[in-house]
């Protein structure tokens, strides 16, 4: 997928449940819908980190840092 963020996505998301040594765990997958490109994601925060990096969204991490500032 690109590096430069654009205007528009469009995926297909897929999620589903694992048992990982007796914690379920979500895994996901995304199909990128113009190019066919699939990615996998071994837990929901690569999702969001993914898509984050994709939209060029860093919002989460500024409120992150504010919250935990001086």
């Amino acid at each position: 997928m690109s590096d430069e963020p654009h205007e528009y996505y469009s995926f297909l998301l897929r999620l589903w449940q694992t048992n990982s040594r007796g914690n379920v765990v979500w895994r996901a997958s995304l199909e990128n819908a113009q190019t066919g490109e699939r990615r996998s994601f071994a837990d929901l925060a690569s999702l969001v980190a993914f898509l984050e990096e994709q939209t060029g969204d860093d919002s989460r991490q500024d409120s992150h840092a504010q919250a935990s500032g001086p």
